[in-house]
């Protein structure tokens, strides 16, 4: 589960949303869902994530939560820093 933190429209958060999308066709699609909450919206579960910053992309898995805050700009870096392995060549 990957879930994107932003807050409202800023250009942050927009090139945000668009550059997860875009690590979406490196990732196997099937395996992954990506959920984007609007901090502005939806305070409650920012705070109950402990998040501070936006934009905010979080991996949750079994082993150790990750967190990437900025715009994702650097595919290749984030699917590293996830620990992701790519399908394609980021």
């Amino acid at each position: 589960m990957l879930r994107l933190y932003i807050a409202g429209n800023s250009s942050s958060s927009r090139r945000a949303e668009q550059n997860v999308m875009h690590l979406r066709k490196f990732m196997n699609a099937g395996a992954w869902k990506i959920e984007i909450i609007d901090v502005l919206a939806r305070p409650e579960l920012a705070e109950q994530a402990g998040i501070l910053a936006t934009p905010t992309l979080t991996y949750e898995n079994q082993g150790r939560p990750r967190r990437v805050v900025g715009d994702l700009s650097d595919t290749r870096r984030v699917l590293e820093f996830l620990g992701i392995e790519a399908d394609g060549d980021a």
